[in-house]
């Protein structure tokens, strides 16, 4: 029997992005990346595991803000190439920036304006 893991489609850094829903709305809550072993690790833990290419680590979403997603789906889409991890959102923010979302900017008239309002100040969250 094959590993389910050997069905995705990783890119040549032997990544795939994975799309972070709310489990209840359907809104798109932000986009990260994962390999292997983020994802392993999300559908053992029940919560997202990340990989950050900023940072070169693993990132175990909510470890330092509190704001953890707890997984309630993992999906494959048909070219298996990304996931789509539908998420409870834990304390409302899943941006960095303190916000719902990490999607707040819509283009208007051929510039970005900033629609969602800060939740929490992210020097609050991350000290």
């Amino acid at each position: 029997m094959s590993d389910w893991l050997d069905e995705v489609r990783w890119n040549e850094d032997g990544l795939v992005p994975a799309i972070a829903q709310d489990w209840q709305t359907g809104e798109v809550l932000m986009l990260a990346w994962m390999d292997r072993e983020a994802l392993r690790r999300t559908a053992e833990l029940g919560e997202a595991v990340y990989w950050s290419r900023s940072r070169g680590q693993y990132w175990h979403k909510g470890e330092t803000s509190g704001h953890v997603q707890k997984v309630h789906e993992i999906r494959l889409d048909c070219d298996s190439d990304v996931i789509l991890l539908q998420v409870e959102q834990r304390g409302g923010i899943a941006c960095h920036t303190g916000r719902r979302r990490c999607f707040y900017k819509r283009l208007e008239n051929g510039r970005w304006v900033t629609t969602d309002t800060v939740l929490k100040d992210p020097g609050d969250i991350y000290g």
